[in-house]
């Protein structure tokens, strides 16, 4: 697979960037933007479309290895990205102890979209970087595969998330702000935004790992720190894909001013945080502040009669 083969899916690029008029941003003088990276393909959108694409330029058709846990997006559209352009997929998926059960929506998509499923217990998920684990995986799915890491950040996906940035730059953003994971767009997003605008992340995991990622992540694609960004920690509402009565009221609120559905595993979470910052006062009024929504809320088709389950993959 080549370039030519991945524009074939027609994506909507650069993304739509669109103003909102929201009071608790424009009472401090701010403008509030959304940069609609959902909208960039329907089974890959947002920084899926553009960590996924380089990748699989890179991989030519061939098989694809690749890790998540029992929800990934990233999984659902590696699936996706195979059976839209006809190359093998393999997802190693985080409790073994899900094998053998009927799989959930998210897994009954990637299954039903061609992806086999290996199930690992979570010490052998932890070491999937070691050469003998991931050898062992390798012989399980396809010898020659290509291997892609989980959420897709690598130095391809960082630059390819630079795109994201310069988008931004030319649409006329001052401060960018992205849920993070893995930090791979973050890393993009901030190198091409540049050092003379700044970029927010929020993450969506505990633990105040993240800045040291996202700086090796610098360092693999770009030869050392790019742009300026920052992390704040506060608004991961208990750990990954976790929320609370407050987060859940403030998306639904969300959704209803500006009629746009929102994820809450990364995206609540990210406007949450941005409507705190804006009442602390940590954008110049003036600012043109642009909020990355990196994807739309899950969906998956229901399970339908003789869909497989996790022992049949």
């Amino acid at each position: 697979m080549n370039a030519l083969g991945l524009s074939s899916l027609d994506p909507l690029l650069p993304s739509p960037l669109e103003p909102v008029e929201d009071e608790r941003f424009t009472r401090h003088g701010v403008r509030l933007l959304l940069k609609r990276d959902d909208l960039i393909h329907p089974d890959l959108p947002g920084n899926k479309w553009r960590k996924l694409a380089p990748n699989l330029a890179a991989a030519a058709g061939r098989p694809v290895l690749t890790f998540g846990g029992a929800y990934s997006n990233h999984l659902r559209a590696t699936a996706a990205a195979g059976r839209l352009l006809g190359f093998p997929t393999t997802g190693v998926v985080r409790g073994e102890e899900l094998a053998g059960r009927p799989l959930n929506p998210s897994l009954a998509r990637c299954a039903a979209d061609g992806m086999r499923l290996l199930f690992v217990d979570r010490a052998t998920y932890r070491a999937k970087g070691d050469p003998d684990v991931l050898a062992r995986l390798l012989r399980e799915a396809a010898p020659d595969s290509v291997v892609v890491p989980e959420g897709g950040s690598n130095a391809l996906a960082v630059r390819g998330c630079a795109e994201l940035g310069r988008e931004l730059r030319a649409q006329g953003a001052d401060v960018a702000a992205v849920a993070c994971g893995t930090g791979g767009t973050l890393a993009g997003l901030a190198a091409g935004l540049g050092a003379d605008r700044r970029t927010v992340g929020v993450p969506v995991l505990r633990g105040g790992f993240l800045g040291g990622e996202i700086r090796g992540l610098q360092e693999a694609a770009f030869g050392g720190p790019a742009g300026d960004w920052s992390l704040d920690e506060r608004f991961h509402f208990g750990g990954y894909a976790r929320t609370t009565p407050a987060l859940e009221a403030f998306a639904a609120d969300f959704g209803e001013r500006h009629g746009l559905a929102i994820e809450r595993i990364y995206v609540a979470k990210m406007l949450y945080g941005l409507v705190a910052l804006a009442e602390e006062g940590a954008f110049p009024p003036g600012t043109a502040l642009a909020a990355v929504i990196t994807g739309r809320p899950d969906d998956p088709a229901p399970l339908g009669p003789g869909q497989p389950s996790a022992a049949s993959r």
